[in-house]
């Protein structure tokens, strides 16, 4: 019998542990596409590339996912599987026809929910108390297949994005392992994914970053969570100043409202009281200079809070 064939797509460390599992599987794979590193962004992740080198597979990064050429190319290789594993582009349909027994997209959220992109920020973002990991059947709409798998992981009320990712790559590599043999034999489950309204999201940009204080305090932690380092930050001024917010905490206390939103020190700390009276923790931030000593910085702010915002 001869070994299953899959072309892979696939980027980040989703990309890196779930070619992992294929390889595991002994799974042949004839081709690795990925993307090229964007100089621009701070890569924090492990390397689809350097792990299909590792493995002496032929790996390509093209600048047109949709090509002709790489379409032609997946083509011949008749793969029974195409899988995309946190890939950058959707696949047209001739790439999706080239696969024999299915083309599968394991997605960072437990859809139908959080659909489209960045799905484990805009879960922080939102307040989820859990999130996962959903292998699915790929369509030309976005992360909208009939759904094989998934598997949920929580998100405790002070992890941050990395971490929660972290977690989201665990998930994936769970579903995929335990998903493959029945794919392979033609017997995986698979179910219809109603798609609800209001589900998909779209790509984050650094500035979205930009604090509202207005906001309620337990969704400006959220904002500060979800866009945490590796990621750009949430971004701020302090009596004019740019700040980045890397890190806060809830704290229980409630003071009374403000028409402004201040930080604030008190014993060796930095607080931001906000204009709906919760109050933030500050536990790590920086500003162009570099971390800010917040031990310092909360002497300074007892005498004379600053304006926020």
């Amino acid at each position: 019998m001869s070994a299953t064939r899959a072309v892979v797509f696939a980027y980040h460390d989703v990309g890196v542990r779930c070619l992992k599992v294929l390889l595991s599987a002994k799974v042949e794979i004839p081709l690795v596409v990925t993307v090229k590193d964007d100089p621009k962004e701070n890569r924090w992740f492990a390397s689809v590339a350097d792990t299909a080198r590792e493995y002496r597979l032929p790996v390509v990064m093209p600048d047109d996912a949709d090509g002709a050429e790489l379409a032609q190319r997946v083509a011949e290789l008749a793969p029974d599987f195409i899988f995309s594993f946190y890939y950058r582009s959707m696949l047209g349909a001739p790439i999706l026809r080239s696969a024999r027994s299915g083309a599968l997209n394991m997605h960072g959220s437990l859809l139908p929910k959080y659909r489209g992109r960045a799905p484990v920020n805009w879960a922080i973002l939102n307040g989820e108390l859990q999130t996962g990991a959903t292998l699915h059947y790929m369509v030309e709409r976005a992360d909208a297949g009939d759904i094989v798998d998934q598997l949920a992981v929580p998100i405790l009320e002070d992890d941050d994005a990395r971490e929660v990712f972290g977690k989201v790559t665990a998930a994936a590599e769970i579903v995929l392992a335990r998903s493959l043999p029945g794919l392979i034999a033609g017997n995986a489950p698979r179910r219809r994914q109603l798609i609800e309204p209001g589900q998909y999201f779209g790509r984050r940009r650094p500035e979205d970053g930009r604090i509202d204080w207005s906001q309620p305090a337990v969704r400006i932690h959220n904002l500060v969570r979800a866009v945490a380092p590796p990621f750009p930050g949430a971004i701020t001024e302090v009596d004019g100043r740019p700040w980045q917010i890397h890190r806060t905490r809830v704290e229980p206390r409630i003071i009374t409202p403000s028409e402004r939103a201040r930080l604030f020190g008190a014993q060796g700390a930095c607080y931001a009281a906000c204009k709906d009276g919760g109050v933030l923790r500050i536990l790590a931030a920086a500003t162009t200079d570099g971390p800010v000593d917040l031990t310092r910085v909360s002497r300074e702010l007892e005498a004379h809070p600053a304006a926020l915002g």
